[in-house]
């Protein structure tokens, strides 16, 4: 069943049979809220799996997504977009028809340029230049595509990283891995369609980086837990024996779906998912998360440790899981937010995060899974070309937000390697070549997952939402 048919097929049956006869003759309110049921959901609410996989409109490059989220902020200066012009006017006051009217949180709009104490150089057949602090990267720069000219109308941490995760910087609006759910279901039948794992600090977005919305929750992103078993309860209690368990499963499931056939409700249908889910899990997740059974030179690349809570760790278990069909990866590494001693601050991040980045290419490349798997890297927004010290705070040599121009990668999934997108002014504060806006992020990649990114909606409230809301043009330069 194509995308399309399943689609008609699933809005056809929103409103069961039984809900319907049941409420015939109890007036026009009965036959309103039916119209409701079926408009709200979009999407069936049936006895079976609402993440069953189905293809996409659209031919699709990629069929899965790791997104490796850099929450903080990352300084495109000190990775990426090398600005010559900031060691030229290095400690001068960044000129005022740069800056215009624009406001900060914490630095005053003429502070001084601060250069990157990071010597950049060429690397690989395309020559893209990386920063001393990205050794490892460097070693498969031609298999990425590097944007320099990402650009959000979001300033504050919270509010651009619900905007780069969702579209929209206000809360409560599906995920991008929820979307991805939504739209192609899931080829694992034992484990999530959409897992988030996590490690530094926490999100300043939290779990609304990773929420289903309006969305049924059976898509919203699983959290799994950093050490231990990856969620919580899988475990039968001492004395409930896998018969027992299943027995009291089937009866509960009986009852879920007596009340889903009545009512047609998409979170009885969750409900019943979950339970099973869960239950297959109690096999498949302690398999799943023995980093010890990965060969000691797979380990040494990524520089994983079993047992550990690591990024190197969850970069791993990131390929792991795409391997047993899971949809949509989602690491957040909250570490990023640099208002003090910037250069330290690069260093010790990096030397938590290339190593793992780079295997992760290199693994997926070497088992040909590079091709069709999606990979992206990347903050909420990059930092400014001027320098941030204020010793009433304790900070000096740092940066502060900026949202105009900032640094991300990409890699698989028929985005086009060894490219270098976009180019911004001499000190690195504005975009002067190839702007590329969240939302347009956003419509390039639903595009290498198969959908035109203004079909794949939901009714909600009266009108069709979707992930880049009324805006969002493809970056055709991005794809292969």
């Amino acid at each position: 069943m194509n995308f399309a048919e399943h689609f008609f097929h699933e809005r056809r049956k929103a409103v069961t049979r039984r809900y319907f006869f049941n409420q015939c003759g109890v007036g026009l309110g009965a036959l309103a809220l039916a119209s409701l049921l079926r408009g709200n959901d979009g999407f069936a609410a049936t006895a079976g799996n609402p993440l069953s996989p189905h293809a996409p409109p659209f031919p699709a490059r990629a069929k899965r997504v790791i997104y490796l989220f850099q929450a903080g902020g990352p300084s495109q200066l000190d990775l990426f977009n090398h600005c010559p012009g900031l060691a030229k006017y290095d400690g001068q006051p960044i000129p005022k028809e740069i800056v215009k009217d624009q406001r900060y949180a914490f630095i005053k709009p003429d502070a001084a340029l601060f250069a990157s104490r990071f010597q950049f150089a060429r690397h690989g057949q395309c020559g893209a230049e990386l920063s001393e602090a990205l050794p490892y990267l460097a070693e498969v720069v031609d298999d990425i595509a590097i944007v320099n000219s990402m650009t959000t109308p979001a300033f504050n941490h919270a509010p651009a990283q619900i905007f780069m995760n969702t579209g929209s910087t206000v809360f409560g609006r599906p995920s991008m891995g929820a979307w991805v759910s939504y739209g192609l279901g899931s080829e694992s039948q034992d484990l999530p369609a959409f897992v988030v794992l996590s490690s530094a600090g926490g999100t300043s977005g939290g779990s609304g980086n990773w929420g289903a919305g309006f969305l049924p929750t059976v898509y919203q992103g699983v959290a799994f837990r950093r050490s231990g078993d990856p969620i919580l309860y899988l475990a039968n209690p001492p004395g409930i024996t896998p018969a027992m368990q299943r027995r009291s499963l089937d009866a509960l499931k009986e009852l879920n779906q007596d009340r889903l056939d009545v009512v047609g409700d998409p979170e009885i249908s969750t409900r019943i998912n979950s339970f099973e889910m869960a239950y297959r899990m109690q096999t498949t997740a302690p398999e799943l998360m023995d980093l010890a059974k990965e060969s000691k030179q797979t380990l040494e690349m990524y520089g994983a440790v079993p047992g550990e809570s690591s990024f190197a760790n969850n970069c791993l278990l990131a390929r792991r899981l795409v391997e047993r069909g899971v949809r949509f990866v989602q690491l957040f590494h909250e570490a990023w937010d640099h208002h003090s001693d910037v250069t330290g601050g690069i260093k010790k991040e990096c030397g938590a995060t290339d190593k793992p980045c780079a295997a992760l290419i290199k693994d997926l490349k070497q088992r040909g899974m590079l091709e069709d798997t999606l990979v992206i890297w990347g903050g909420e927004f990059g930092r400014t070309p001027m320098v941030e010290t204020n010793k009433e705070a304790g900070r000096s040599q740092g940066r502060d937000h900026h949202p105009q121009a900032f640094s991300m990668w990409l890699a698989g999934g028929g985005i086009k390697p060894g490219l270098t997108l976009g180019k911004t002014d001499e000190f690195g504060f504005n975009i002067v070549q190839d702007p590329v806006p969240v939302h347009d992020l956003h419509a390039t990649i639903l595009r290498l997952l198969g959908f035109d990114h203004t079909k794949l909606t939901y009714h909600f409230q009266g009108r069709d939402f979707r992930l880049t809301d009324v805006e969002g043009e493809l970056v055709p330069k991005l794809l292969a």
